[in-house]
């Protein structure tokens, strides 16, 4: 069973356009979608309305920076100090260039920073790149899961 790509984003456009980013891209990867940072927190240490989630990691995190409830520089920050969370491959999705946004990112472990292209081909192009990478072709840590992956 292929892990799933877990997307944290709260603009409804934003979220629109990755879905179908990722569904031209043609993985085999469930999306998992929540739209705070809170809900991200809780599917990944399944707890609230997480907690009967299967356990296992996600194959990568897209998450978006400016988040209702907590933003993405703080869920990062939890990540990558939760021993069981921190291998995860993230990646900040957002349209932020500002860099303090991509440095405090870089430093809290980020493995990616990708600012939101507004040209809705570059976008596609984009996510597609990046979800074939981390649910791929990118090999997890030693240890990890590994899974069988298909190209469709």
């Amino acid at each position: 069973m292929l892990k799933p790509i877990l997307l944290v984003e709260d603009d409804p456009r934003d979220l629109e356009l990755t879905l179908v980013a990722l569904e031209k891209s043609q993985l085999a990867n469930e999306v998992i979608i929540v739209r705070d940072g809170a809900e991200a927190l809780d599917y990944l240490n399944r707890e609230g309305i997480h907690a009967g989630r299967s356990e296992g990691n996600p194959a990568v995190v897209l998450l978006d920076l400016k988040l209702p409830k907590v933003n993405g520089l703080e869920v990062l920050g939890s990540v990558r100090s939760t021993a069981a969370l921190k291998s995860i491959p993230v990646v900040m999705l957002t349209s932020s260039q500002a860099e303090s946004d991509v440095v405090q990112s870089y430093e809290l472990g980020v493995n990616a920073y990708v600012v939101k292209p507004v040209e809705f081909n570059q976008f596609v192009a984009a996510i597609a790149d990046l979800g074939m990478f981390w649910a791929v072709l990118n090999e997890p840590p030693p240890g990890s899961l590994r899974t069988a992956r298909r190209y469709e």
